[in-house]
């Protein structure tokens, strides 16, 4: 027997051999605390968790002999075990386990003295009692409650005890009455042994829905790096040529380069743009023909899809300032010369 037990009773020893087979049978081992639930809560836990793990109730004292035995890593468990602590068996990894645990936990009354885990609120609206001293008990802790048709009434939704502030017996009293049970009651993972290594509820309360959605934003932030950026990827490739393929289009719309993928397109931004000229030429009394009228008023119809023509017409016009210099000017303009007439 180990130095750690060998003064020990021999209920004693046998207890800390159990708790050291427990441990070593199972991939995870954890510190639970157990205060304030009652009885009957801890058998229907004990059948909710039964398949999946095992809680064993021992005296805080047999529990650190048995990890100290043990030694390593899981020793440091015995930083954890204070108050009313058991500990807890599973082959579940210790998110697994945290979640499972926050699924037993239970609401009940608050007690005087007890610490708000959240900020209690006590919602607007009519109530089940009928007119008597229970205006008064409520008005005394802050609840704005008054008489209407013949019923207790809350007022206003009043929020009487903010998290992290201890709960007079006024105010328990009155939550009792208005059916209100803000405590959080089951086991509470304070920390557990997995892989030589101990988790804590910090590292295990997991948003997995916002943390679900940092994946996907990363997913979309990295698709847009690698095509904006042109780094081929199996994922993005089809998207990165399509990219290429847009922008060679407008390339070839705006320099224009007459090839017969884009002749189509260079023909009907020309004609857009010849329309704007035909309008503003008609806004300064030249008249126009009866073809062009009846394509100009198409074009003011479907103003929507000539916007974006329009958009268009100043990033060419900068352009072609900068291509003034340029030897390929004049036979662009001379193209577009062509198509006015």
């Amino acid at each position: 027997m180990a130095l750690y037990t060998h003064h020990l009773p021999r209920w004693k020893k046998e207890e800390v051999e159990e708790i050291k087979r427990g441990i070593e049978e199972h991939t995870l081992v954890g510190v639970v605390d157990m205060y304030g639930i009652p009885a009957s809560q801890i058998q229907q836990i004990r059948r909710n968790l039964r398949g999946t793990a095992t809680v064993k109730m021992a005296r805080n004292t047999l529990i650190e002999h048995a990890l100290n035995e043990l030694g390593g890593s899981v020793a440091t468990l015995n930083n954890h075990a204070d108050g009313q602590s058991a500990l807890i068996f599973t082959d579940e990894n210790p998110f697994k386990l945290f979640k499972l645990l926050e699924k037993t936990k239970t609401k009940m009354a608050a007690k005087p003295g007890e610490t708000a885990p959240e900020d209690i609120v006590v919602p607007k609206g009519p109530t089940t009692f009928k007119p008597g001293p229970i205006v008064g008990e409520l008005q005394q802790v802050g609840i704005p409650a008054a008489i209407e048709g013949g019923k207790v009434k809350i007022r206003e939704t009043k929020t009487v005890v903010k998290k992290g502030e201890v709960i007079n017996k006024k105010v328990a009293e009155a939550l009792v009455k208005l059916s209100i049970k803000p405590m959080d009651v089951g086991l509470i993972l304070l920390a557990a042994h997995y892989k030589n290594t101990v988790f804590t509820p910090d590292l295990l309360a997991i948003d997995e829905e916002g943390y679900l959605n940092n994946i996907m934003l990363a997913a979309r932030q990295a698709f847009n790096l690698s095509v904006n950026a042109a780094i081929p990827t199996p994922l993005t490739i089809e998207a990165i040529i399509g990219k290429a393929v847009r922008e060679a289009r407008s390339v070839g719309v705006e320099a224009p380069i007459y090839e017969k993928d884009i002749a189509d397109l260079i023909i009907g931004r020309a004609q857009r743009e010849m329309l704007v000229v035909a309008l503003a030429a008609q806004g300064h009394g030249f008249e126009l023909d009866e073809a062009t009228l009846k394509a100009a008023a198409a074009a003011t119809a479907a103003a929507p899809a000539a916007a974006p023509a329009a958009s268009e017409a100043k990033p060419e016009e900068e352009e072609k300032e900068e291509e003034k210099k340029e030897e390929g000017e004049e036979s662009g303009m001379a193209g577009l010369g062509a198509l006015f007439g």
